[in-house]
């Protein structure tokens, strides 16, 4: 593992492991899938899984600000001296722009962070959309299906999901494209 990455797993141990150790178990399991697809994002293996491990930091009771965990995970980072970059993957992973419209923060998320359209950001989005709460490998429309019956039907997580599926399922198509190109 790289400095950065290493940095990352550490950085979020700290934050989760005992705070929400069920966040990260999903978290080690999000890291180690990210490792895994290094190849399909070339030069950009070492920020791909630095994000990883940081994805979901932003639900750390202590770091909760909005009560949006990308958003507020994303400020953080910046402030604990992390990139614009590593901070903007972590804010818009697995379509979170879909949740911040719904939270009222859509605005916001964009003026703060840019989003980026790449191999490494649909990689972070496989990673963590096809890894379920416990960790478990799951396909896109298995952790699909287990958000909507976490959740429920009426849910703002769901109904955000219900927006956000088909770009979420086009970034893990183009995922698994890139692995078929990229033996692992």
């Amino acid at each position: 593992m790289t400095d950065l990455a290493s940095l990352a797993a550490r950085t979020s141990a700290r934050q989760l492991a005992t705070a929400l150790p069920r966040r990260w178990r999903h978290v080690q399991a999000v890291g180690s899938k990210a490792e895994s697809l290094r190849p399909v994002v070339g030069d950009d293996g070492d920020v791909l899984v630095a994000a990883a491990w940081l994805h979901d930091i932003g639900y750390t009771p202590r770091i909760v600000d909005t009560g949006f965990h990308s958003l507020d995970g994303a400020r953080w980072l910046l402030r604990e001296g992390f990139s614009l970059r590593i901070a903007s993957l972590v804010a818009h992973h697995s379509c979170a722009s879909y949740e911040a419209e719904e939270r009222g923060l859509g605005a916001m998320l964009a003026a703060e962070f840019p989003p980026e359209e790449s191999p490494t950001a649909d990689a972070l989005w496989f990673a963590d959309m096809t890894t379920g709460p416990d960790g478990q490998d799951f396909t896109v429309d298995e952790r699909l299906a287990e958000i909507r019956e976490r959740y429920g039907p009426e849910d703002l997580v769901t109904r955000f999901w219900r927006k956000a599926e088909p770009a979420l399922i086009e970034a893990a198509r183009r995922t698994l494209m890139r692995m078929a190109s990229h033996p692992m």
